[in-house]
């Protein structure tokens, strides 16, 4: 199959029947340095993150064991999604990735929307990862008299310096980040598997069934609690796209894509779902807190100190991950943004390893603001980050299916190909993708506090975006203008005013 994504320069589509492949100038100047086993881990990296090594454990306290149910039906959408964003990489492979597919199928106005909603996740996860970093570090009590925001400020600093190197460099942390939550994660099991089947006592408690049974069962609080958790379970899985943004730094996305986003749905299956099980079969769920890994609170109930450290240093590499994912993939994003003019101009920089410095710095200025957050309020910060991340994923998530589904549309008429690879049941997987991501955002209105508070502030959001467009749309026009001068044409999409 031949390599859509050339070393350099912006990447092409194949030609679309009656018009003209769709042109991305955010494309342009990257190194195709990211290998197969980069885009492997990359994509396992995503599917296991805070939301699982931290969140887990706050979400069994409040939901018992059917969290297990909660990480099953979740893992369906968010492979669902990553699946639609397969097919549209293999369409036409772009480091914009959804931002890019926006711009093709719903205009500027679609990109500049998604854009901003996909800032809006990341911005507020790097608050959520360095908060679970500086979490995590007041483990060790050689951390503990140091004030949490300046342990998320270091935490903050030293991915941003690592991110601004090169992609090779952000590959290969990302490859060993992954082997080691992968080997913990493996090993963890393991060590579970075998103290439920020996019965080995866990601070106290038998393990096995007996401790789901004796204590309220699978639904402990009802159902009802474990509707709520959805939100903070779909936040788990809010790395799963970001293999997308890396095609557009693969050299071959096409053999390589397929296999990275067919292996994340038993990821979810193993190491989601079965280590929840895990650890409901190990303690009762009123054992677990949210201001604890799940893992280390289990590691320390066999007695065994130096156990629960291992743990919580691979849960801090879990929040380091992330946050260096969510640094590299809004530096791309904010680049196909800035170059279309929906951007501020110095996101779309690169420096001398090809690394757009400008989108990632933004992001980690945002990130300095979560650390003011730590420092006012370091008790909560991490739930009130969790929700409006929570709300820019649902947006992002909901923005791809769109954009899966007009893709699909115009397939229907010729104006685009397929490729091989498909969402399966299209159109119906895109139409209940998009009723289940509006569910979730119900949910959270409904279990109040501050997801309610989140859910309020949408219409805010919406005004936001809306006003931000008025005030870029000229650019957006005058540059959308020169690039059809330049290739000679009259272009395939309206005005975006």
């Amino acid at each position: 199959m031949d390599d859509r994504t050339p070393a350099a320069g912006p990447s092409a589509a194949p030609p679309a029947a009656g018009g003209s492949p769709h042109v991305d100038a955010g494309d342009a100047g990257y190194s195709k340095d990211l290998t197969s086993r980069h885009i492997n881990m990359i994509a396992i990296g995503g599917a296991i993150g805070t939301g699982l090594f931290l969140g887990a454990g706050g979400r069994l306290a409040g939901a018992g064991p059917s969290l297990a149910l909660a990480y099953a039906v979740c893992g369906v959408f968010a492979f669902l999604v990553v699946r639609a964003l397969g097919e549209l990489v293999l369409y036409r492979p772009s480091s914009g990735a959804f931002v890019s597919y926006a711009r093709e199928f719903m205009g500027e106005k679609g990109a500049f929307a998604a854009g901003w909603l996909y800032f809006l996740n990341w911005s507020t996860t790097a608050v959520a990862d360095i908060t679970a970093a500086a979490t995590y570090a007041h483990f060790w009590g050689v951390f503990s008299d140091i004030p949490q925001w300046m342990l998320a400020l270091t935490a903050l600093a030293v991915v941003l310096a690592a991110n601004l190197i090169s992609v090779r460099y952000f590959g290969e942390m990302e490859f060993w980040f992954a082997i080691v939550k992968v080997t913990a994660l493996v090993a963890f099991m393991l060590i579970g598997i075998v103290l439920v089947v020996t019965r080995h006592p866990v601070d106290g408690h038998t393990p096995g069934f007996a401790t789901v049974s004796g204590n309220g069962g699978i639904f402990p609080v009802g159902m009802l609690p474990m509707l709520l958790v959805i939100q903070g379970v779909v936040f788990a899985y809010a790395s799963v796209e970001l293999c997308g943004v890396a095609a557009g730094e693969t050299r071959e996305p096409e053999r390589i894509m397929p296999g990275a986003i067919n292996s994340i749905m038993w990821r979810v299956g193993l190491f989601y779902v079965g280590s929840v099980v895990l650890l409901a079969l190990l303690l009762p769920y009123t054992s677990y807190s949210a201001d604890r890994s799940p893992f280390v609170t289990v590691m320390d109930g066999l007695g065994v100190p130096a156990a629960a450290g291992v743990m919580n240093l691979v849960v801090l590499t879990a929040a380091l991950s992330s946050l260096n994912s969510g640094l590299y993939s809004t530096g791309r994003i904010l680049r196909s943004m800035a170059l279309a003019g929906s951007a501020p101009a110095f996101t779309g920089r690169m420096n001398k390893g090809r690394v757009p410095y400008g989108g990632i710095l933004l992001t980690a200025g945002f990130g300095v603001l979560g650390v003011g957050l730590n420092y006012v309020m370091p008790g909560q910060a991490f739930e009130i980050v969790l929700n409006f991340a929570s709300i820019g994923i649902l947006g992002t998530w909901g923005m791809i299916m769109l954009c899966s589904l007009l893709f699909w549309h115009r397939s229907l008429d010729g104006r685009v190909t397929r490729p091989s690879y498909r969402l399966p049941w299209a159109p119906y997987t895109q139409l209940v993708t998009l009723l289940f991501l509006l569910c979730v955002a119900l949910l959270m209105w409904w279990g109040g506090g501050v997801g309610r508070t989140t859910v309020t502030l949408l219409p805010l959001i919406a005004a936001a975006l809306v006003g931000g467009w008025f005030v870029v749309r000229a650019r957006v026009g005058e540059l959308a203008r020169e690039r059809r001068d330049a290739r000679g044409g009259p272009g395939t999409r309206k005005d975006p005013r």
